[in-house]
């Protein structure tokens, strides 16, 4: 059968969301997960529908695209069709042909899981590797140990306190409290909690969103930041373990977070909280 390109949807959004969380496994391949999609939903249901791409056979969706800026699609593939060469080749010919509407011109990004074929292809078709990523997973069967630090779930009535963490964790950020909402209302928040972690002052130090792709399968974490005045006080190891623990008490069997190689603090972060580092992960590009 065809393969054949298409938009989701507001309407699709959720058929996507489910996709993305069956085709998650711990230990596994690193794509994109459906707190990726939620994170992405701060900017509300159509411009998510319009950054989604799918690829199906015979009405089945086999492949996800999220386009997180007009020049990165990040991709994720059903188990069975990481060596679909149909499918890879598709995706090749799309992502290289603006005129296909999947990426711009110019310079460009994709984002697949390792071990794809697609990757294999878009090397040979000239695509170079981006900087490196390490992704790093803890596993959750055992009980987590106490973080450490007073954290409080956030519900809409405290959203600012979570957008405001945000907002002095990243400079730039531009996570209101509407988006927050906005956030909150999409499919994938479901199965998702806000975290906001307290010192023994009750200021707001440190915050994280987790999300859940459902029992039994690897949680996210995205985004995880430390208010930049209470730096160097160790919450972001407590943070990160608050985060561990929340996942496991959504059933989720691993947590994974994802940060990129320069940053040696992040990396030593997530490590003193118990995760373990997977193989790296670079996108590919195409220069302009």
């Amino acid at each position: 059968m065809t393969i054949e390109l298409g938009l989701a949807g507001v309407g699709g959004l959720g058929e996507v969301a489910g996709k993305l969380g069956e085709w998650q496994y711990g230990g596994g391949a690193v794509q994109v997960h459906p707190g990726d999609l939620g994170w992405f939903w701060r900017f509300g249901a159509e411009r998510t529908a319009d950054a989604v791409r799918v690829w199906r056979r015979d009405h089945e969706i086999l492949a996800v695209g999220l386009l997180d800026e007009p020049d990165m699609l990040r991709l994720a593939l059903a188990p069975a069709a990481f060596d679909d060469a149909e499918l890879a080749q598709q995706i090749v010919d799309d992502s290289s042909d603006p005129a296909r509407g999947v990426l711009i011109e110019g310079t460009v990004y994709v984002d697949a899981p390792e071990g794809a074929r697609v990757r294999d292809l878009l090397f040979k078709d000239g695509w170079d590797a981006d900087e490196p990523w390490v992704p790093l997973e803890r596993d959750l069967a055992e009980p987590i140990e106490d973080p450490g630090l007073a954290v409080e779930v956030i519900g809409p009535d405290q959203a600012h306190v979570r957008t405001a963490v945000q907002r002095a964790s990243f400079d730039g950020s531009t996570f209101t409290d509407e988006r927050w909402h906005a956030m909150a209302a999409g499919t994938p928040y479901a199965e998702a909690r806000c975290l906001v972690g307290k010192n023994d002052q009750g200021d707001p130090v440190a915050a994280v969103t987790v999300w859940s792709a459902g029992a039994g399968k690897p949680g996210l974490i995205e985004p995880l930041g430390v208010h930049r005045q209470f730096r160097g006080a160790g919450h972001g190891k407590a943070i990160t373990v608050a985060a561990a623990a929340a996942l496991r008490d959504l059933g989720s069997c691993s947590a994974v977070v994802c940060t990129p190689g320069f940053n040696v603090g992040a990396v030593a972060t997530y490590r003193a909280a118990g995760f373990q580092p997977l193989p790296e992960t670079r996108a590919q590009l195409r220069k302009a």
